[in-house]
């Protein structure tokens, strides 16, 4: 059949000009969106990363927070007037009431602070198991920790202040001996370029040991629960993932 036929009977196709021309437009379609795509992933790697950082933060001042809203005003030994408390710009020791689905009514001590191991610096949660320390006896040599689990890793670093119910400014430690800070402040800074990542303020825990006549033994203590002790969870994370 000659082309003059084909025509004649309503038969129709592409030329080889007409072929190569359309494959050359795909080319440089396809060529565009190759561009845009390697421009645009970056981008968006760099976006995930970041919400997933937040995300992290979030939660691990959540349970910060949580652990601090639990502290409870115990002395570490009969001899003691005051709350077995030791707080630093970089530490925290404090007792709260143990955790877990076994757990009793035992107390623990726990301490949060910075430690390095194999992959560097990190900020680490230990407990051990509260038992009053001997009259006299210096209760931080006599704890020995355990369990750490890992909450923030470098350049990420965690920092705390302090404040009581009448305190205006934030103290880098609490020097208070004979009660609890009403106010603890969470800051976590990328060390990389020292900008604030996240802070929780207004953590609340009890303030002050009640003495009934009978200050001294642990058992003795009328301990009241932790005051607002939801309220510091929602404040981390809702503050935890924001940027």
């Amino acid at each position: 059949m000659t082309i003059s036929a084909a025509r004649e009977s309503g038969e129709g196709g592409f030329t080889l000009i007409e072929t190569l021309v359309a494959l050359a437009l795909m080319g440089l379609v396809l060529s565009a969106l190759a561009n845009i795509t390697t421009q645009w992933l970056p981008n968006w790697n760099r976006g995930l990363d970041r919400i997933q950082r937040s995300e992290m933060i979030g939660i691990t001042l959540q349970r910060i927070a949580d652990d601090l809203a639990d502290a409870l005003p115990v002395p570490a030994s009969t001899s003691d007037m005051g709350p077995f408390f030791t707080g630093s710009e970089q530490s925290i020791t404090f007792v709260r009431a143990a955790l877990g689905p076994n757990a009793g009514p035992e107390l623990d001590v726990v301490h949060l602070g910075e430690t390095t191991d194999k992959a560097g610096l990190a900020t680490v949660r230990s407990r051990t198991q509260f038992r009053p320390v001997p009259p006299n006896a210096s209760a931080s040599n006599l704890f020995h920790f355990a369990e750490p689990v890992v909450l923030l890793r470098a350049p990420y670093r965690l920092s705390f202040a302090y404040a009581g119910e009448d305190d205006e400014e934030w103290q880098s430690s609490w020097r208070d001996l004979s009660k609890l800070p009403s106010r603890i402040r969470l800051t976590v800074r990328d060390a990389s370029n020292g900008r604030a990542i996240s802070t929780v303020t207004s953590i609340h825990v009890q303030s002050s040991i009640q003495d009934d006549g009978k200050a001294g033994a642990p058992g003795n203590q009328n301990v009241a629960p932790p005051a607002n002790s939801s309220n510091p969870s929602q404040q981390a994370a809702g503050q935890g993932n924001a940027r």
